[in-house]
């Protein structure tokens, strides 16, 4: 009743928490209770009655192996008996034998009529002797056969062999021995055979470890199947590498630089574990050592051609970085196969060498894009300081895109020569060298793209094509200029060093692995001709900005030369003897303001770069004489025969060769070509103008008065035409001053009016003080 009133007391409050009676619960748990535990116990009475069967049955098992044992232990004794009742007949045999023996012995001394009775008593005893032999040799079969059926086969090839020592003829292939003697090789012969495939089957066995293995291998020897065991030896040793190779394999992508070096320790490794194996097994047999390499030179192919599938793609640097790790891994353990006597080198450079020039091409060609393909890159390339800090200074001066062009050069190759290894360097390096320099070279041909202004140049019409960036003003394309001086002259030898070092430091110590193997490929370069390579291309670089910067001077923006015949022809003043203030032409006044201007913003551009401002300003001096020179409407008009040619042209032609020639020895840049160049002119002119009349003798000075009134036009110019005294100039030779360009320094010319002067100064353009640069007056004494 309580527990009806508590039911209808939760329907009639459901908000409240029920609560079971004590009761209730006993009575549940106490029926489940009852419930698991006689499930338990028929359980456990069906487990009884299981191990009672199983007890029974294993007692009448075991009972059943003990008479098993008991009768094998009956059959042990009954073979034990019947080997004992066979040995005693042998021995009663072989006593029979031996009486037999004497008995013909006695009777072999008899006389004729014993003798006549002696001989069918011999044939018996001879059918005696050759039942006994071919019983014993029936048995020898029998027993080769028990231990071929119970696979004794180590015991059965020790029966044979001391069989085969005990009878040599066994083993010889005459026809001398007898039908029985042959029936009973041919069966030997084919047990042999037996052993052989049974052998054989071992050895392809999965499961045959390395000790079991040289068994076999011993047990073929001893057959006198010596080859077959080398066969299966170098397929032993084979499989291994595969398996070892393939359990590597699914690694390689984890390791991209170092799983070639990885590759080689393992195929190596195994090659020498191979031929020292061989050698203590098979021992110093040409046939087996004739094998041992083509098995490695196998071997070595398969591993280049396996390093190149599974290779990064070769346009990386971690594909270079994978040949050269694998090359200076591979070549090391060559060097240690030597030793041995297995020479591979010569091989394995043949096969690598396809392979590391194919990765050296491809990563050339992505430096080559990396460095010059500047539009849409944004990408940026680290430098150290020591790399970066020499090209920033150019920033300022110039386009941000020419900084960022060199820097990107300096990466791109710094990046490649990072990944070299001491041996690819020393076998490759001759070839990476020569790479550097072309690259270089077209990094020269982007500078000459972005330089403006007309050309003579035909080959250069190409180079208008896609320009990266531009460098109009000076300051930028001095700043161009410094770039590609900067690489040549310090970065690059930074970058290059140790390509250098590895080369220069093989040929101090004479490396034994060079020697021994053959000449590293395409490593023999002199240095200095690489660096005559490079400097070819900045050569080029640096004459296509003075053609253009020259051209530019000489021809009006209309195409008119202002470098013109006319300026020496038909002159009506005085001689230039007795012009108290004679000076050069006007172009020429013009060149030296130019050339003032160009140095002025040179010694800012490139601040710390003498060297090079000294080299450029020649340069520039030589190209307007140059063309002077190679200029035939210049001397068509002077050479026409209706030109009226008068003393005054011919001096100031001579004085404006003159003025040429110490405008480069003032600003302390001499060059024995400028001095040549100009001499021919003053000779050519000489002679035209001796052609139409005009005495040079009387009429053209000394050389004195020509050096003396140049160094005074250009005090006269550099104080702004003031008229100052012409002591500014200094007359005193000092050669210790002057800075030797790629041309030397002239020599003392001769006393002829065509000959220049060797007089020379220290100053220079960028150290003078030009406070009216940017506006150099222009006189004309004559025109």
């Amino acid at each position: 009743m309580k527990m009806v009133e508590s039911s209808e007391e939760e329907d009639d409050f459901p908000s409240m928490e029920s609560v079971t009676p004590q009761s209730k619960i006993d009575t549940v748990y106490q029926s489940k209770t009852e419930k698991g535990i006689r499930k338990i116990c028929f359980e456990l009475l069906d487990l009884k009655d299981a191990v009672e069967n199983l007890c029974s049955n294993t007692r009448t098992k075991y009972l059943a192996f003990l008479r098993l044992s008991d009768e094998v232990v009956e059959m042990k004794h009954e073979l034990n008996d019947l080997q004992k009742h066979i040995s005693s007949h042998g021995i009663l045999i072989q006593d029979l034998m031996s009486g037999v023996s004497r008995e013909l012995e006695e009777w072999s001394g008899a006389g004729g009529d014993v003798s006549e009775a002696e001989d069918p008593l011999t044939n018996e005893t001879d059918g005696i002797f050759s039942t006994e032999v071919e019983d014993r040799r029936m048995l020898f079969l029998e027993h080769v056969d028990v231990l071929l059926a119970e696979h004794k086969i180590e015991e059965a090839i020790d029966a044979i062999d001391t069989e085969e020592r005990t009878y040599p003829e066994l083993k010889g292939a005459g026809d001398s021995t007898t039908d029985e003697s042959s029936s009973f090789k041919s069966a030997l012969s084919k047990r042999k055979a037996m052993l052989e495939n049974q052998l054989v089957e071992i050895s392809r066995q999965p499961s045959v470890g390395i000790l079991e293995l040289r068994k076999v291998l011993s047990s073929l020897l001893k057959l006198g199947k010596g080859p077959l065991a080398h066969q299966i030896f170098l397929k032993s040793y084979g499989s291994r590498l595969q398996r070892s190779i393939e359990d590597f394999l699914a690694l390689c992508p984890c390791y991209p630089e170092t799983y070639s070096a990885t590759l080689s320790n393992l195929v190596f490794s195994m090659i020498s574990l191979a031929n020292k194996d061989s050698g203590q097994m098979f021992g110093d047999n040409p046939l087996y050592s004739n094998k041992i390499v083509q098995w490695a030179e196998w071997e070595i192919e398969s591993l280049v051609r396996l390093v190149k599938e599974n290779a990064p793609p070769s346009e990386t640097s971690s594909a270079l970085r994978a040949a050269s790790v694998f090359v200076q891994a591979s070549l090391n353990h060559c060097s240690e196969l030597e030793k041995q006597d297995l020479k591979l080198t010569k091989l394995l450079l043949v096969l690598l060498q396809p392979y590391v020039e194919e990765v050296l091409e491809l990563n050339f060609r992505r430096a080559r894009k990396l460095a010059l393909d500047l539009v849409g890159t944004d990408e940026s390339m680290p430098l150290s300081p020591r790399l970066a800090s020499p090209l920033s200074t150019f920033a300022t001066s110039s386009d941000r895109l020419l900084v960022d062009c060199g820097m990107r050069f300096i990466f791109a190759v710094k990046e490649i020569a990072e990944q070299l290894t001491r041996l690819v360097i020393l076998h490759f390096g001759g070839n990476i060298l020569t790479r550097i320099s072309e690259l270089f070279d077209k990094y020269v041909e982007v500078l000459i793209k972005s330089l403006t202004g007309a050309t003579e140049d035909d080959n250069l019409t190409d180079l208008k094509e896609h320009v990266p960036f531009n460098a109009e003003t000076d300051s930028q394309q001095l700043a161009l200029l410094g770039t590609a001086f900067t690489i040549v002259e310090e970065l690059l030898p930074m970058v290059v060093s140790r390509i250098w070092n590895a080369l220069g430091e093989s040929k101090e110590s004479g490396d034994g692995l060079t020697e021994n193997a053959m000449t590293p490929i395409n490593s023999s370069i002199d240095p200095r001709e690489w660096r005559r390579q490079l400097q070819q291309s900045l050569d080029k670089l640096r004459d296509h900005f003075c053609r253009q910067y020259v051209l530019s001077f000489i021809y009006s923006r209309d195409g008119e030369t202002r470098l013109e015949a006319q300026i020496y022809i038909g002159g009506k003043g005085k001689d230039l003897l007795w012009n108290s203030d004679p000076l050069p032409s006007l172009p020429f006044q013009a060149l030296f303001g130019k050339l003032q201007q160009l140095a002025a913003v040179a010694g800012d551009v490139l601040l710390g770069k003498e060297k090079i401002q000294k080299v450029l300003l020649a340069r520039l001096t030589e190209t307007v004489v140059m063309w002077l020179s190679n200029e035939e409407e210049f001397w068509g008009v002077l050479e026409n025969e209706s030109a009226p040619l008068r003393p005054v042209g011919l001096q100031q032609l001579i004085l404006d060769m003159h003025f040429t020639v110490e405008i480069a020895r003032f600003a302390g840049y001499p060059s024995r070509h400028l001095n040549k160049v100009s001499s021919d002119i003053i000779a050519r002119a000489v002679k035209a103008f001796a052609a139409r009349g005009v005495d040079p003798q009387s009429s053209v000075p000394e050389d004195e008065w020509f050096v003396e009134t140049a160094k005074g036009a250009i005090n006269k110019l550099l104080m702004g035409g003031s008229g100052s005294d012409v002591s500014e100039v200094d007359d005193e030779e000092d050669d210790e001053h002057h800075i030797i360009m790629d041309d030397e320094v002239v020599s003392d010319s001769d006393d002829s009016p065509s000959s220049l002067s060797s007089v020379e100064s220290d100053e220079s353009f960028a150290s003078a003080q030009m406070e009216e640069l940017d506006s150099p007056v222009l006189t004309d004494s004559e025109n």
